[in-house]
């Protein structure tokens, strides 16, 4: 019963960081290192640097910077564009150390895993807030900036303390995403078109009338 619990456990703290990395990296790490720093979580080997207080220090100023970044318009999208170089190789990172001492094989496919949710996660808040965008007042971007890091925050405790409570809600996230993200795509296709099409068609000069002399002018 005990090693059927660590695996649920393993599997939902893999997830977890995975799925939480995609949309707050920084909010993730800043809860698996005080979790692990207090001692409310042995922290995998691999993963017990995140309780160094150096490193939760970084986090939480970075997870400072993000907190403002996130909430401005055109700054949030600027914001997410970058750190599609840093969330998702830090969620692969991150969901291959959370397996612990396992083979090479399954570190690496737990490691594919977690990329792969940190890639599905992070799309699915750059594109939302892309939409969000087009909108002038700032409030949607802060609704939306708040909603995301209780998100987190809730999941990785759900992640830490409730991990079948936590994949069921996994599982309906990745349903959600299933059903809204082509949504998303076509929606920012068709304002990118009406863009192009703005700035694309307008009226060319006409070519000026070519006249002989003694002839007039057409």
């Amino acid at each position: 019963m005990d090693s059927y619990q660590h695996l649920v456990d393993t599997l939902a703290l893999t997830l977890g960081v995975g799925w939480a990395s995609g949309i707050n990296l920084y909010a993730a790490l800043l809860v698996l290192g005080i979790a692990g720093s207090t001692g409310d979580l042995a922290l995998p080997p691999d993963l017990q640097v995140l309780a160094n207080p150096l490193v939760i220090g970084a986090a939480g100023l970075m997870y400072a910077v993000e907190f403002f970044a996130d909430k401005t318009p055109g700054v949030d999208s600027g914001w997410d564009a970058l750190h599609t170089f840093i969330r998702l190789p830090a969620g692969a990172l991150l969901a291959a150390g959370a397996v612990g001492e396992v083979t090479p094989a399954l570190e690496i496919a737990a490691g594919l895993l977690g990329g792969g949710l940190a890639a599905t996660s992070h799309a699915t808040k750059a594109g939302t807030r892309l939409l969000i965008n087009t909108s002038p007042e700032p409030f949607s971007n802060w609704t939306a900036s708040i909603a995301e890091d209780v998100a987190v925050f809730g999941g990785m405790w759900a992640a830490l303390n409730q991990p079948w409570l936590f994949i069921g809600l996994l599982a309906l996230f990745i349903a959600l995403v299933a059903w809204l993200l082509p949504k998303i795509l076509r929606a920012l296709r068709k304002i990118g078109g009406g863009i192009l099409r703005l700035f694309g068609r307008r009226p060319k000069p006409a070519p000026a009338a070519i006249t002989t002399p003694g002839e007039p002018p057409s």
